[in-house]
């Protein structure tokens, strides 16, 4: 659970409240789930999950008031305590939390009334699945190398392309797919769509399986139909949507990171606590109090961070790129740094397939790619400094 002496400055009361509820949540609906072993049992438990957090109403807290969400919503502090405690017992949770704040975020900030009230509310309820789809095989962290395009038509528009690597593919109700509309241009070249999973033309090729379990695959769109409505906002604005979406969650990324480092963390001392060698505990060994004080300086140094871009964000600062960038940066490389060490404390039953190490050791992987790569917030802090 996230430890709110660390970060309680930038916290306000109805946080703590959050808190609770939380930890009953993880304790009811996650701490005796099995993990998933397959690419099935993960869409499978995905679903259950969605529908599991749509009740206990964490996804609202993503999703503005007028459109069934929480009163302060989007609380970016609390979206960072809901996916620290997702991700410390299920990174599958965690992953179902964080698309529906991706996939609502460009509907929030540049849909229609029509397009919002017909996809937030249930969004906010757990009934509509949302997917983000941005990334192809030429466009990683390379945005502008897009090359699934929308024409233009009397009526509408033609999508054709291919998105690779996209999170909730072929499990998803709605895809926010962002496309060139305006090749030829230097700016405003590029569109963000609102398609429904049941369009005629949008095809899940395939599922890509992680080795942590987790709905990710491939779509493609074969002339693909879509209404004059279809695009998110003004044409050509799908770009600056997309960054701002990103740049608001980038921090809860983070707060994954610390909940991973967190989970680590517990598990090592129990371990160390407990284990014997050479005639006493591990933990009165100044080799290993020396393992655990790295993680514990790690862990409360990601801690910060995060919670001060969510606060910077949530007071209304317009950009947090570079405090996003140095939260996300840090976490992820320090949770893996973490993971790792608490893996080294363990020994060899922490790389065992069934040991809860192991799978945050192939989970807290991809949080230092996806969102940015830790080698990309590192420019985008250069470029600010």
């Amino acid at each position: 659970m996230p430890d709110p002496a660390t970060i309680r400055a930038f916290l306000d009361d109805h946080h703590l409240t959050l808190l609770e509820s939380l930890e009953r949540f993880a304790r009811k609906e996650l701490a005796t789930r099995p993990l998933p072993h397959s690419d099935p049992e993960a869409r499978q438990d995905a679903t259950e999950l969605l529908r599991a957090m749509g009740r206990a109403e964490l996804i609202r807290y993503v999703v503005p008031e007028a459109w069934g969400g929480h009163p302060d919503a989007p609380d970016f502090r609390a979206a960072c305590l809901i996916r620290e405690t997702l991700a410390a017992w299920s990174p599958l949770a965690d992953a179902v939390f964080a698309l529906q704040a991706l996939g609502s975020q460009p509907l929030v900030r540049a849909g229609s009334q029509t397009q919002r009230e017909a996809w937030l509310p249930r969004v906010a309820r757990g009934e509509a699945m949302a997917a983000f789809a941005m990334t192809e095989r030429e466009a990683g962290s390379d945005v502008q190398g897009m090359q699934t395009r929308a024409e233009r038509t009397a009526d509408g528009y033609r999508l054709h392309g291919n998105k690779t690597l996209i999170s909730n593919a072929g499990l998803a109700d709605y895809y926010c797919v962002f496309a060139l509309t305006d090749p030829a241009a230097t700016r405003r070249r590029i569109s963000c769509f609102l398609v429904p999973a049941e369009t005629e033309g949008l095809r899940f090729v395939r599922p890509q399986v992680m080795s942590a379990p987790h709905p990710l695959g491939e779509i493609a769109f074969d002339d693909c139909q879509l209404p004059l409505d279809a695009c998110l906002g003004e044409p050509g604005t799908g770009l600056a949507t997309g960054l701002a979406t990103l740049d608001r969650l980038r921090p809860t990324v983070a707060a994954a990171a610390c909940g991973m480092a967190q989970r680590a963390l517990d598990l090592a001392l129990e371990h160390a606590r407990q284990r014997r060698q050479f005639g006493a505990p591990l933990i009165e060994l100044p080799i290993i109090q020396d393992q655990l004080a790295r993680m514990a300086i790690d862990l409360a140094t990601s801690r910060l961070l995060t919670y001060r871009a969510a606060w910077e964000a949530d007071r209304g600062q317009q950009r947090i790129t570079h405090e996003a960038a140095l939260a996300k940066a840090h976490a992820t490389e320090a949770a893996q740094r973490v993971v790792d060490r608490a893996i080294q404390i363990t020994g060899g039953r922490a790389v065992l397939a069934d040991h809860p190490l192991d799978h945050l050791y192939r989970s807290v992987r991809a949080l230092r790619i996806y969102e940015g790569s830790t080698e990309v917030q590192h420019l985008v802090i250069a470029r600010g400094l």
